[in-house]
This record gives C-alpha cells, sequence and structure tokens, in this order.
C-alpha cells in the first residue's frame, strides 16, 4: 500500500455509536499498511455546514464522503480517506471528515468535545468549517478549543501549572484554518477591505478589560492565538441557491458561483501546497502505522474515562515501534549470519568478524527505525539478544569443529586402528614404524581445511 493506494471511497475510522467512540479495525487495517509519511486534513464544524464537500473536492473527486441534505447531523463519528498526494511524491494524504457539531439530538457536547480534540490531535492540518462572518456567535461555537486543557494533557504527571503546561500543546497541535463559508456581506474593518487573514487576525484581537464579560470575550480568541500560532483563513460565497444546495454533488463548476469555484480551488491548493508531514515532538514523522497507533490509544484513553495525555501516547508508540525495530535489526542479524556463516570456521576470529559485521548492520537498523528510546532501554534490549546471538553461534561453532575433526580422525587413523588390532607393529622395530605412521597421519590431519577451533583439542 506505500507504493499504491487502493482506497476508492471513504470508510468510518471512529465509529459513535450512542455517545460511545470505538476505532474500526477495517480502518486500522488500511492505516496500518501505509509506509509512507502521512499529510493529515481534518475538518471539523457545526453540522449542515459543506464539510463533506470541501473534503471530496480536496482529494480530487465529485463524491466519496458522504454529503447530507437535511436539518441533521449526517457524518456520523470520524471518516477517512487515505489518497496518493497529488503534489508530494512518496506520501500519503489523509483526509478526516468529522460529525457535525452541536446536533441537538445527540445533547451530548462532552462526546463533541471528544470529537473535536481527536481532529486536532490526529491532523497536520486542522479546519474549522462555519457559516457566515466571525462575529461573537461564532466565537462562541467554537467554545471547544477552550475546553482542550480539559480533555488533553501533555505530560503523564499533570502540574500545577495548567497554563504553563498548556503551551506546550503548541508542539502536538497542528496548524489551523478557519473557512466561512456563505459569506454574503463585504469583507471589511472600519469600512476598509481586509484580506482573509487580515480579518481572522482582527476577529483575534483581545479587548483589554477584567471583567467576566471580557474573559469570556478572550478566552475563545486567547486559546486560538495560543493553541495555533499559524493561522490561514478562506471566505466563500454561497455556491448556489438554497434550493439547489441538495444537488450540490452532481453539479458541475458552470452551475455554481464563479466566486465559490474559484475560492474552493484556492482552498485546495493550499492544502495540498503547504499542509505539512504529520509529526510528533522531536521531529518524528507519522506514518500509517503510526497513526493507527495514535487512534488506538486516543480512543482507549476517552473510552476508559481518562483524559488524552499527549506524553503517554508517544510513549506507546515509541514502545510499539522501538519493540518492532528490535526485532527488524534481529531478523536482519539472523539473515546476514545464516547467509555468511558456514560452521565450523577456521578461526574463532573468522567467526567474531562475521558476527561484528552483522551486528554492526543490526544495529544501524535499529537506529533507523526506532524513535524516543528512552535511556536506550530497546538498544539495551538489543545488544542483550545479540550477545545471546554469539553465544549460542559460539556454541555451535565448537559442536561443529568437534564433530568434523571427530569424522576426520576417525576416517584418517581408522586403517591404523585396524593394522594394530591384526599385530602388524607387534614385532621388532614394530613400535617405530607405528611412531612415524603416528606421525605421518597426524601431517595429513592437520593439513585438512575447515577443521575449525577444536582441531587440537579433539587431536
Amino acid at each position: 500500500m506505500s507504493s499504491e493506494i487502493h482506497m476508492p471511497d471513504p470508510i468510518c475510522l471512529i465509529e459513535n455509536i450512542k455517545g460511545q467512540l470505538r476505532a474500526n479495525p477495517d480502518a486500522l487495517e488500511i492505516l496500518s499498511a501505509i509506509t509512507q509519511p502521512v499529510v493529515v486534513v481534518a475538518i471539523v464544524g457545526l453540522y449542515r455546514t459543506g464539510k463533506s464537500y470541501l473534503m471530496n473536492k480536496v482529494a480530487g473527486k465529485k463524491a466519496g464522503f458522504s454529503l447530507g441534505c437535511t436539518v441533521q447531523s449526517h457524518t456520523k463519528g470520524i471518516w477517512v480517506w487515505c489518497v496518493p498526494h497529488p503534489r508530494k511524491p512518496g506520501h500519503t494524504l489523509v483526509l478526516l471528515d468529522t460529525e457535525g457539531l452541536g446536533d441537538i439530538e445527540k445533547g451530548d457536547n462532552q462526546n463533541d468535545s471528544w470529537i473535536f480534540a481527536l481532529a486536532i490531535l490526529l491532523s497536520s492540518t486542522f479546519v474549522y468549517n462555519s457559516i457566515g462572518t466571525i462575529n461573537q456567535q461564532a466565537m462562541d461555537q467554537l467554545h471547544y478549543v477552550t475546553e482542550l486543557t480539559n480533555q488533553i494533557r501533555t505530560k503523564a504527571s499533570w502540574g500545577d501549572n495548567e497554563v504553563e503546561d498548556s503551551a506546550e500543546f503548541v508542539s502536538f497541535f497542528p496548524d489551523f484554518m478557519w473557512t466561512l463559508r456563505d459569506v454574503t456581506l463585504k469583507v471589511e474593518a472600519d469600512g476598509h477591505p481586509l484580506t482573509p487573514d487580515e480579518y481572522l487576525e482582527n476577529s483575534l484581537k483581545l479587548k483589554q478589560g477584567t471583567t467576566k464579560k471580557d474573559k469570556n470575550y478572550n478566552l475563545p480568541r486567547l486559546c486560538i492565538r495560543k493553541f495555533f500560532p499559524k493561522k490561514k483563513c478562506f471566505v466563500f460565497p454561497p455556491p448556489t441557491e438554497w434550493k439547489k444546495l441538495a444537488q450540490l454533488e452532481t453539479m458541475h463548476d458552470d452551475e455554481l458561483d464563479s466566486d465559490f469555484v474559484q475560492q474552493v480551488e484556492e482552498f485546495c491548493s493550499y492544502i495540498l501546497s503547504h499542509s505539512k508531514t504529520k509529526t510528533l515532538p522531536g521531529g518524528v514523522k507519522v506514518n500509517g502505522l503510526r497513526l493507527q497507533s495514535l487512534v488506538l490509544t486516543y480512543v482507549n484513553a476517552i473510552s476508559s474515562g481518562d483524559l488524552l495525555c499527549l506524553e503517554n501516547a508517544v510513549q506507546v508508540l515509541a514502545q510499539i515501534e522501538n519493540s518492532i525495530a528490535v526485532q527488524n535489526a534481529i531478523d536482519h542479524y539472523d539473515q546476514q549470519m545464516s547467509q555468511k556463516v558456514q560452521l565450523p570456521t577456521e578461526t574463532l576470529q573468522d567467526l567474531l568478524d562475521l558476527h561484528r559485521a552483522s551486528e554492526k548492520e543490526a544495529i544501524e537498523i535499529f537506529i533507523r527505525d526506532s524513535f524516543k528510546d528512552v535511556d536506550q532501554l530497546f538498544q539495551k534490549e538489543l545488544m542483550a539478544q545479540l550477545d545471546k546471538k554469539w553465544d549460542n553461534f559460539n556454541e555451535q561453532n565448537l559442536k561443529a569443529s568437534s564433530a568434523h575433526c571427530l569424522t576426520l580422525l576417525q576416517d584418517i587413523f581408522g586403517p591404523l586402528e585396524e593394522a594394530v588390532k591384526q599385530g602388524i607393529y607387534s614385532k621388532a622395530g614394530g613400535y617405530h614404524l607405528f611412531i612415524e605412521k603416528t606421525e605421518e597421519l597426524k601431517k595429513k590431519y592437520l593439513q585438512q581445511p575447515k577443521k575449525g577451533v577444536q582441531v587440537t583439542k579433539i587431536l
């Protein structure tokens, strides 16, 4: 799957059944097969705001993620679509379409908060999709961002200074993009036109004041500014008249508002050009297998009622990866030794040279495949296993040499033994002849090749 991805349609990655989140094994299996680095784009927002349409466009498809056409939230849980990245060879584009937030039928803000937090933690670009301009109502709808410190912690041991600790979220968090849909008003401030990015920055300005009202006004803005240092904004006019929105998936571009079509093209181009590879603190690139591990770790934490601990997630991932790295290194060592070693070796140094060359390659493979090996625990485990391998080869070498030398001695000295039994040397001068014959056979034995390290002891 690393070279060619065959995923014609999205699949549910995280199911949301009666408020309980569960990872879908079929989707996890697809992720685990992706060995390439992944660029993960997630979109969230209130239900019925056109999120799925944008994700289909980014995928380069007219259809894929299901577009609902009612006032109910259509997508449930988090759906995933993996496609070859059209602008980054050797990378996979992973698109996450989330359940619409604020569905009154669900009546569970906590469930929405988890969906929101998961989309942030799994993505490298996070798109927040909303209707209309950025006003206080829009900010109030983004209250999920203010709850992140209640859902997530960075350290396994929680400190007293939550604000200071929350600043570390930045190393885990994605780039932030706000997409404003169906905007009919001019984007301006004090009568001056603004670019979408200027409009976003202007909307995130804080009020000077310490009243409760001021704090409530500033809180979501402060969180966005602190958690997401890189921000971008896109403004979309209505795509068509509202009566035709139900047919949006089947409509051609020439049937849609031209400004809307242009903005969608610019949005997709920006996503494909600027969205970064998903990375963990320390610059560790995430591939499909690592993304699968993150999904499982986060969902299991939610199911058990725990806070999402980012440090624990990385540690779990490191343990899985480093265990695999140890096994890969051992497998390579075994393969190299089985190909190169023919027992018995002529000398102990010959065997030691082969062992050290294979050991060096195994360590290089481990270093390449491992990360965050705290206190080098896994590398020490690898070295312990390699030492056992060496002891085993050394023992096998001794046994092989002993067996080979014994066979040689029996073949070479067998006739002499028969001659002694027959009394050939039981005569005058026989002892001298016996010694001469013995020395002659010793020389013959010593001249034989590939006797190994036990040649003298067995003789």
